[in-house]
């Protein structure tokens, strides 16, 4: 096995013997053109593909909240993985927009979707899916519950100012799942990195509606409840993060650039990818991306499009794929899985 490189940084590991069973993703029907925030905002829209890739986004309806977009994931993703609920015995939710403070949304969508097993939200930003995949891993793993639901979903339309025509045409709705299960020797996460550096903390964030910063009129009226990010320093953290973390999966894996069948990055930017696997020399036919239709949808980017490359026949058995994820914390988590 390679040595580390970088000792600041939790050593990479492995969780094999696991599968994943099935796979589905769910946007609303509210559909956000570029054209769209043209006429109601002043955004050029020019601007935004030259600058993020993105051309439309979805936004939740009225009625919708995050627990409504994961549970059309999950129904769908049962359905994928001819599953029913009684099979799944962990319910993960990636979220950092929740329905509400508590209960937990993951509580909220295993009421209705009858599920009789643990429910838990796990708050990891951009990265929560690539989280909540290595954690509920390590419990089929280790023998503690044989099938789990993986949900990502957001709505990040909610958190931010649509008068900030830098960060909202950023912004999309979605949520996507998978479903875990117990897999051969050779199946599962052949090596993931996960890792954090909060003193970064305030490139990405929303200050307000927290313990610390409960909301008042004072605060709303400066709005402080509404995300604010440092669009140039989140620009090149994120593609050296993204670049550093698959060299050190792959390093620990002792496999190369080539070897990966498929990468699915978090589609947080089109330029951020881009800059990354061009350093790493990887051929941009083997880079899954959808960002141009939905935007950065936070824990749900990556379930999305590993759904939607599942369904365009774009991932077989035994293919080498890259997940990575990386956002507010800061956090990252990149994770090589042998399907």
């Amino acid at each position: 096995m390679a040595a580390e490189t970088n000792p600041h940084r939790p050593r990479c590991r492995s969780l094999m013997g696991v599968r994943i069973l099935g796979t589905a993703g769910y946007v609303p029907d509210h559909l956000i053109t570029n054209e769209h925030l043209e006429k109601r905002f002043g955004c050029d829209r020019e601007w935004i593909v030259k600058q993020t890739g993105i051309r439309e986004r979805r936004h939740a309806l009225p009625h919708q909240a995050t627990s409504d977009l994961a549970i059309e994931a999950a129904t769908r993703c049962l359905q994928a993985a001819d599953a029913v609920a009684s099979d799944v015995d962990l319910l993960l939710v990636a979220t950092c927009t929740p329905d509400m403070s508590f209960p937990s949304t993951a509580c909220l969508v295993q009421d209705r979707l009858k599920l009789k097993c643990p429910a838990v939200d796990l708050q990891a930003a951009c990265a929560g899916f690539v989280y909540a995949l290595v954690t509920g891993s390590a419990y089929i793993n280790s023998g503690a519950c044989d099938k789990a639901l993986i949900i990502g979903a957001d709505c990040l339309s909610r958190t931010v100012n649509p008068e900030d025509l830098k960060i909202y045409p950023l912004l999309g709705d979605g949520a996507g799942a998978v479903i875990l299960g117990r897999g051969t020797p050779d199946q599962g996460l052949v090596r993931y990195s996960m890792g954090s550096q909060g003193s970064g903390r305030k490139l990405i964030q929303r200050q307000a509606c927290g313990s610390r910063l409960p909301p008042t009129p004072e605060l709303l009226e400066r709005r402080l409840h509404y995300m604010e990010m440092e669009g140039r320093q989140v620009f090149n953290w994120a593609a050296s993060i993204l670049c550093d973390s698959i060299q050190e999966v792959l390093r620990a894996a002792e496999m190369k650039v080539e070897d990966v069948d498929l990468y699915v990055p978090h589609q947080a930017n089109l330029r951020i990818i881009n800059a990354s696997i061009d350093v790493l020399r990887i051929d941009r036919r083997k880079v899954f991306t959808n960002i141009e239709k939905y935007g950065n949808t936070s824990a749900a980017s990556i379930p999305l499009a590993l759904a939607e490359a599942d369904a365009s026949d774009r991932i077989h058995a035994g293919d080498h794929v890259m997940l990575s994820g990386f956002g507010a914390g800061l956090v990252w988590g990149t994770a090589l899985v042998r399907w």
